[in-house]
């Protein structure tokens, strides 16, 4: 499992664990039952705090993505790949509405739009 940590992005570094955790199972990468590193070995890994990697295991566990055996460690949880991607389905769909009214509010078309998703996909 490889995590990179930027100090470029806006967004905090639990959040960045979570988010390329998260990637890696929806991904296929890591498969239900796998252990990943103890929240200190992770934390020394990436140099940063083991509170940070705390919160970031915390938040993975509350929302189902690992579960803990306290003194074997953290492993992947069993997933529901159809649900989660119901969710993220969702969370696209608002997403795009948000990017639809931002367009229509300063005049662009469907074809100007179709265009920058086009661009931004292939990136």
């Amino acid at each position: 499992m490889q995590i990179i940590i930027s100090n470029s992005l806006k967004q905090p570094i639990y959040k960045q664990i979570t988010n390329q955790i998260k990637s890696s199972i929806l991904a296929g990468e890591l498969q239900e039952g796998t252990a990943i590193p103890s929240m200190r070995k992770l934390a020394k890994d990436l140099q940063i705090s083991v509170i940070t990697t705390k919160r970031a295991y915390e938040e993975l566990e509350k929302e189902g993505f690992i579960y803990s055996i306290v003194g074997k460690g953290s492993f992947i949880a069993e997933q529901n790949l159809e649900l989660i991607r119901e969710k993220k389905l969702k969370a696209i769909e608002e997403q795009l509405n948000a990017v639809i009214t931002n367009s229509k509010e300063i005049g662009l078309s469907f074809d100007e739009l179709q265009q920058l998703l086009e661009i931004l996909y292939e990136e």
